[in-house]
């Protein structure tokens, strides 16, 4: 996402439209997202598996901590199912650590 190529939007609508084009891309490349939580302004986007040993994790991105809260206040831990600008997305929320640190991963259901 290029934030200086729109008008800024609310949080929850950030967090949709960053949610589905994280998904989308976890579904082109056939790996799970993974957000891994941190106590600053950011949040580290990843893909991979939450097996894998950290160096086979592809990192993608940084998003703000109160775009991934409003993530989190959107889905919840399991399956779940959310239209997103018409496009119907599944997924599997757990949780997971990696490099010592908690993280969010959405698994494609």
């Amino acid at each position: 996402m290029n934030p200086t190529s729109r008008v800024p939007l609310d949080t929850a609508t950030e967090a949709a439209s960053t949610l589905s084009e994280y998904l989308e891309l976890s579904l082109d490349k056939g790996k799970s997202l993974i957000l891994v939580r941190s106590q600053g302004e950011n949040s580290d986007v990843y893909l991979g598996e939450p097996g894998e040993p950290d160096a086979d994790l592809i990192s993608y991105a940084a998003i703000q901590n109160a775009v991934v809260h409003a993530i989190l206040d959107a889905t919840q831990s399991g399956l779940n199912e959310l239209v997103i600008d018409g496009q119907t997305y599944r997924f599997v929320r757990t949780f997971a650590q990696v490099a010592e640190r908690g993280a969010i991963v959405f698994t494609p259901a």
